[in-house]
């Protein structure tokens, strides 16, 4: 990623950039999987339930571990 300033070693910003790429896939993958829950709703309910719940459940993971990165110490 070209936004993290090059140290010595690499693996504090590898695991850095990994998370970063994990954050965005969980809250972009647990919204478009809420919305789909809200469009099958009128279709199947147990079905709809399963999807928004796991979405948001997916998002929120999304969010804290985005205070979790905030917190990481990267070697400058």
């Amino acid at each position: 990623m070209g936004f993290f300033k090059p140290s010595a070693s690499t693996t504090s910003n590898t695991s850095a950039a990994r998370l970063h790429g994990v954050i965005w896939v969980l809250i972009y993958g647990g919204l478009l999987t809420l919305v789909l829950g809200l469009s099958v709703a009128p279709i199947d309910d147990n079905m709809a339930w399963l999807l928004i719940v796991g979405g948001g459940i997916a998002a929120a993971v999304g969010v804290a571990l985005i205070v979790v990165r905030s917190r990481m110490k990267v070697d400058p």
